[in-house]
């Protein structure tokens, strides 16, 4: 983990949510099941970079002040 890009982390993650939206909406409105595994990645993605997230937060919270 790159501890200098993780403020736009949160910011990438917004990104992605918003561009996987198409295919959430085409797995669950026209049953597109190759939209589906776009949705999947996109949310391993997420769930991986708000892991990296948490992690920067508790260090930097638990650093000691210098």
């Amino acid at each position: 983990m790159n501890d200098t890009n993780t403020p736009s982390t949160l910011n990438e993650m917004i990104s992605l949510l918003e561009s996987v939206q198409t295919d959430y909406d085409k797995f669950y409105g026209d049953g597109n099941s190759s939209a589906g595994t776009r949705v999947r990645k996109a949310m391993q993605q997420i769930k991986t970079s708000a892991n990296d997230v948490r992690v920067h937060v508790q260090t930097t919270k638990n650093a000691p002040n210098s």
